[in-house]
């Protein structure tokens, strides 16, 4: 399978996964904790077994690293080339009757995320993209492209995270930068409004977001021109010990 196959692959397996998130909240659900006190609900679980069940039939020889999985003790060894799933970034917006939480499928070669889908079931749309090629939104079932912007001369748009804010190292990190507005959310759908043009950057300095979380949503950017890197400033890898991300920084066009 090309990458283009691999992508229409992911997104059925999105969509699918979608579905099944928006019938569990119809139908009401439980909050649970995991080992680390995050929030997990049976959609969360669902959704990864419809996104692993369809990966695994269609691609065998790819490793899944999910999260639902990897909480519960299933880390697969890092491999060339391997599938980064999160069935449902957002859960605490999802348990709250937001609707921006998404569904995340992101394909890893060489320690690269090199295509990615965030489907966004309570809106009704998905973005898509493969880096190299271009990235798209789909909107009630209208496909068109999508860029990331240059910044805009009345200045920057800001996207930060609703709970999980270093208010201090981002404020401090924004400190010579002419930021115009802000927008918090709690989810990738962040990413996705940078490689739409609707933002421009989203700094999260503090280490522990883990690859699932961040790997769909730079793939989606960087399709769509924008980059993702660490503080050092080098592109954001993917293997590496625990899964886990340090500090990093979503960016538009230069």
């Amino acid at each position: 399978m090309n990458h283009s196959d691999l992508l229409d692959l992911a997104i059925r397996l999105a969509r699918d996964a979608g579905q099944a998130i928006e019938a569990v909240r119809r139908a009401g659900f439980a909050i649970e904790r995991k080992g680390d006190a995050s929030p997990v609900t049976a959609a969360d679980r669902l959704a990864e077994g419809i996104i692993t069940e369809g990966l695994l039939l269609a691609t065998p020889d790819l490793p899944i690293v999910a999260e639902e999985a990897f909480s519960e003790g299933h880390v697969p060894a890092v491999a060339p080339r391997f599938w980064l799933v999160d069935p449902l970034d957002g859960t605490k917006e999802f348990a709250a009757g937001l609707d921006e939480y998404v569904v995340c499928i992101a394909l890893i070669e060489a320690g690269r995320p090199v295509l990615g889908v965030l489907a966004v079931p309570g809106r009704g749309s998905l973005y898509a993209g493969i880096v190299g090629q271009g990235a798209w939104i789909e909107e009630a079932g209208i496909r068109r492209p999508i860029q990331a912007r240059r910044p805009p001369p009345e200045g920057l748009h800001l996207m930060d995270s609703r709970s999980h804010r270093d208010a201090a190292a981002t404020e401090d990190f924004c400190r010579e930068l002419n930021i115009a507005t802000t927008t918090r959310m709690g989810s990738a759908l962040k990413f996705a409004w940078i490689a739409e043009g609707k933002a421009d950057l989203m700094p999260r300095l503090s280490s522990g977001i883990m690859e699932w979380d961040t790997a769909a949503g730079q793939a989606v950017l960087e399709a769509a021109g924008g980059r993702v890197v660490d503080i050092e400033g080098r592109p954001l890898a993917y293997g590496k010990p625990g899964y886990r991300n340090p500090g990093f920084v979503a960016w538009g066009l230069d």
